[in-house]
């Protein structure tokens, strides 16, 4: 399956973002998909995830409240809904998914190619 991450942009403080992880070549429905992200200098770390079917969500406390995932089964697509963002959400965003594995760890079989979120003043 091949991911493509989109809908990166320069937002202000307390602003909402909207990333989108869209699939082709292979059925989404079946797959778990996750989001992470990665700052300048810094490691990549999990941003959250979702289940094959949608009824199951992480979340890491840094984003918890404020970031929400989704998925629309017919648009093979997963979403990743930010509001209330912060300077410390500034990174590179890459979704990435797997038919055996859904969680916190970078265990994904697939990566799309990032896209960058700036949360400015």
């Amino acid at each position: 399956v091949q991911l493509q991450a989109s809908g990166g942009g320069l937002v202000q403080i307390g602003g909402s973002l909207i990333l989108s992880c869209a699939a082709s070549g292979r059925t989404f429905s079946s797959y778990g998909v996750g989001w992470f992200r990665q700052a300048p200098g810094k490691e990549r770390e999990f941003v959250g995830a979702i289940s094959w079917s949608g009824g199951g969500t992480l979340y890491a406390d840094s984003v918890k409240g404020r970031f929400l995932i989704s998925r629309d089964i017919a648009k093979n697509t997963v979403y990743l809904q930010m509001s209330r963002l912060k300077p410390e959400d500034t990174g590179v965003y890459y979704c990435a998914a797997s038919r055996t594995y859904w969680g916190t760890r970078a265990l994904y079989d697939y990566w799309g190619q990032g896209t960058q979120v700036t949360v400015s003043s």
